[in-house]
């Protein structure tokens, strides 16, 4: 008999599903958490180091709903946002509106994990300003120096934007912590494969991922988008949050115990448990 485990996040997953493979990783896991219960996916943009921008959220949307229903979850919402960064215009997107209304439309509240570009927040925040204060995000992105990092600099407007808004709750997750989730790419793939269909099918992912040309990978390619598990799912007391300029900003986490988790899981509901 399985162990009852209490739900305690109504979630919204948000990232750009078609760029690093790790974003679906952390979607499965979320999944795959008893206490996540996952509402709605939505998807945005590929920074253009891709290539063009066109179509890359909808191919995100894409992959999500494969994994979803892989995960045996089919029914649940996943919408598409824009292929272009923020501008000075209020726009809606299916994303927005997905994210809008689940914030304003139910007593419960809810959380949405950002593990990409802030793209869609900040349109759900333009759309309805109620958003703001209904929501708590978590965000993977930023740095703790301001230097480059992926996800803030895909939209920097967006993650301005977002993160200047009042009456918002931001747990942020910067490169300097998500990057203790360091992984082997070797141990990614043994892992993985091992891990039954839907392990292989991640796994697929990263084999397939559109590198640009002459761009070789890292031996080490962290499980970074698995940092707000920590908040969520994982809540441990190795896990340090500090306050930097009105966010909560995690500075270390207990890799170990997201990283085993993500494994077990999947492991497990290849044995159907």
């Amino acid at each position: 008999m399985a162990l009852a485990i209490a739900q305690t996040s109504r979630m919204i997953v948000d990232n750009d599903w078609a760029g690093d493979p790790d974003g679906l990783v952390a979607l499965a896991h979320h999944v795959l958490s008893p206490s996540d219960r996952v509402i709605g996916v939505t998807s945005s943009l590929l920074n253009p180091m891709f290539g063009p921008a066109d179509g890359t959220a909808e191919r995100g949307a894409v992959l999500a709903r494969d994994l979803l229903a892989m995960l045996g979850q089919p029914d649940v919402a996943v919408r598409a946002g824009a292929d272009d960064p923020v501008t000075d215009t209020a726009r809606e997107t299916p994303a927005a509106r997905l994210i809008a209304d689940a914030a304003v439309t139910a007593d419960e509240p809810l959380t949405v994990v950002c593990g990409g570009p802030l793209t869609n927040v900040a349109d759900a925040i333009r759309l309805d300003a109620r958003v703001a204060s209904r929501i708590r995000l978590l965000w993977v992105g930023g740095t703790l120096d301001d230097s480059f990092e992926y996800n803030r600099d895909t939209d920097p407007q967006a993650a301005a934007l977002v993160r200047a808004t009042a009456g918002l709750e931001v747990v942020r997750f910067p490169a300097e912590t998500y990057r203790l989730l360091a992984i082997s790419v070797a141990e990614t793939e043994e892992r993985l494969t091992g891990a039954g269909s839907v392990g292989r099918w991640l796994w697929e992912r990263y084999v397939q991922l559109p590198l640009p040309d002459g761009v070789a990978i890292d031996p080490v390619w962290p499980l970074g988008d698995s940092a707000p598990l920590a908040a969520t799912a994982l809540t441990h007391t190795r896990a340090r949050f500090e306050r930097r300029d009105g966010e909560s900003v995690c500075v270390d986490l207990d890799e170990r115990l997201i990283i085993e988790d993500l494994f077990a899981r999947l492991r497990l509901f290849a044995r159907g448990r």
